[in-house]
């Protein structure tokens, strides 16, 4: 079971930015605590991952892991499995899993643009049944899913392009769509609400957001 997902520094930033209004209800409308068929079309659909792991004195860690289309496979809404390829021979990730058994993975989808977080425990196989279901693999971690949560893609660059929604000098990024939908308007931080009356209300689905909240 996973934990709070704020603890009271993000509490206090919240508060801090006008934005615990807004962070209760994505919790409310976005996390969890097993894979949604649209989460498992997007893990099935990508050629990276990043996991995040942390070791047996507390410090966090993050290896990119990359493979075939598909090589994250999802055995069921709350088991994912990833190979372990031929590496450098730290077996850091693995490792850190063996230690401490925590770990945190993000999925980005360049195309749409969007982001999937999911937090689980792990453990490492590598049990002739469990690496031979995957071609070329060393170990698999296999990781039970204790909460998932999708975040807007607006700050992805794409193709080569800074994305519009980061900020730099002669540019005003637009405010993303997910921002515009009926369902958060009212508990957006007053400085969002306040633009938001000023500017052109329509999106245009461009940050991937139109899917955040039905």
């Amino acid at each position: 079971m996973a934990g709070e997902l704020y603890g009271d520094g993000a509490r206090a930033l919240q508060d801090e930015f006008d934005a615990r209004r807004l962070a209760d209800a994505l919790q409310t409308f976005t996390v969890h605590e097993a894979l949604t068929d649209d989460d498992i079309d997007l893990i099935r659909a990508q050629s990276t991952v990043w996991v995040s792991t942390v070791d047996a004195d507390g410090w966090p860690d993050v290896s990119y892991k990359g493979g075939d289309v598909g090589f994250v496979e999802v055995a069921n809404p709350t088991e994912i499995r990833i190979p372990s390829y031929d590496g450098n021979g730290m077996w850091r990730t693995l490792g850190n899993v063996i230690d401490t058994g925590r770990v945190a993975l993000l999925f980005i989808d360049t195309d749409r643009p969007w982001r999937m977080r999911v937090q689980g425990t792990a453990t490492v196989s590598t049990e002739p049944a469990d690496v031979e279901r995957h071609v070329g693999a060393e170990a698999v971690v296999i990781v039970t899913v204790t909460r998932a949560f999708p975040n807007c893609g607006r700050y992805i660059h794409r193709d080569g392009e800074i994305s519009k929604f980061a900020p730099r000098i002669d540019h005003d990024p637009p405010i993303p769509d997910w921002k515009r939908m009926d369902a958060l308007r009212p508990v957006l931080p007053q400085r969002d609400q306040s633009a938001l009356d000023r500017l052109d209300p329509s999106s245009d689905g461009s940050d991937g957001s139109q899917s955040t909240v039905e």
